[in-house]
């Protein structure tokens, strides 16, 4: 059985990039199949990975092992000339922590971490609990979006009552205070319980390269939930961006709204 899932860009169109999307806890594969495909649509090829593991005795294996992960998909989608860049590695929830982890100062001297133009960190946890009793509790915090509590609801790969793991203390220092070296897009629903929203604003601004953009609205699965479209095209603006070292392609000069 595949470890990945590929979106493609349409065909006839020039690859603009790759992103390679890491799931966080609980979660399978299948819950971005509708932002990959979005993203595809917009020219870039796009990669999702299992989930990864965390263990919470051992911080530095799991950290090299995820390496590993992240290497071995940027060479999956290699072609001939390389990897088409901007190369840009999503995490969402504890998918975002280690994302954030390797990309940080304490993270950087893990074996094989491939070479990320950039990341995008969505719903990146703070130190609170989920403390939901119920899947629908658990959905409660998740999103408020039907067609993605349907998705979830149905897979039956998916681990409910994972977002009451606690995120080992370790990869949140390390993630929280490791110090990002490439741009990063933090993304962040200002209806998610779990964000520590002054830690974020901590985070953006310490990082010389770092862009925090908070939805409004939104829960801890702020990539799939009911503002997901909007914060697909967040996402590609900075993917966009990125191409153009970081100097924005659209400005608005003047607005009533």
């Amino acid at each position: 059985m595949s470890d990945h899932t590929d979106h493609f860009a349409p065909e006839g169109l020039r690859t603009r990039g790759t992103v390679v999307v890491v799931p966080g806890r609980g979660e399978t594969r299948a819950a971005y199949d509708r932002f990959g495909r979005r993203l595809a649509a917009d020219a870039y090829r796009v990669r999702v990975v299992d989930a990864p593991a965390v263990d919470t005795d051992d911080l530095p294996g799991t950290l090299d092992r995820f390496a590993r992960v992240l290497a071995a998909a940027v060479d999956g989608v290699t072609g001939e000339d390389g990897a088409v860049r901007p190369v840009v590695v999503v995490g969402s929830d504890t998918g975002a922590a280690l994302v954030a982890a390797l990309s940080g100062t304490a993270g950087a001297s893990a074996a094989g971490v491939p070479e990320a133009d950039a990341v995008v960190l969505a719903g990146l946890p703070g130190r609170a609990a989920a403390a939901a009793d119920t899947w629908d509790g658990e959905l409660d915090v998740r999103t408020s979006c039907p067609a993605h509590r349907r998705v979830l609801t149905d897979d039956s790969g998916v681990r409910r009552g994972a977002l009451n793991d606690p995120v080992p203390t370790g990869l949140l220092t390390v993630a929280h205070d490791g110090g990002l070296t490439v741009p990063a897009l933090i993304l962040a629903g200002d209806a998610d319980p779990l964000a520590d929203r002054d830690d974020l604003h901590r985070i953006a601004k310490s990082s010389a390269r770092a862009r925090l953009s908070v939805v409004r609205g939104a829960h801890h699965d702020v990539l799939n939930d009911l503002q997901h479209r909007s914060v697909a095209a967040e996402v590609v603006t900075f993917l966009e961006t990125l191409r153009e070292d970081l100097v924005p392609p659209v400005t608005v000069e003047t607005s009533a709204w």
